[in-house]
């Protein structure tokens, strides 16, 4: 999420707004597709949204003895 080498991405670029239909609202080129290689990128991690995290199976009491 903070590493250097960016993959540029409309979806992040603090130039940038994410549209209700999926596409972008770009401040330096207008309405563009999400994945856009642009140079005008500018990272912004407030804008990143992390992926959730997977949910634990379920385990019962039987599992952990040692029987």
């Amino acid at each position: 999420m903070f590493r250097k080498n960016i993959e540029p991405n409309c979806d992040y670029c603090s130039l940038g707004t994410v549209l209700s239909d999926g596409n972008v609202l770009c401040k330096k080129f207008g309405l563009i597709p999400p994945k856009v290689d642009c140079k005008k990128f500018v990272y912004c991690s407030l804008k990143r949204v992390p992926r959730r995290r997977p949910t634990l199976p379920k385990f019962e009491h039987s599992d952990f003895s040692i029987d």
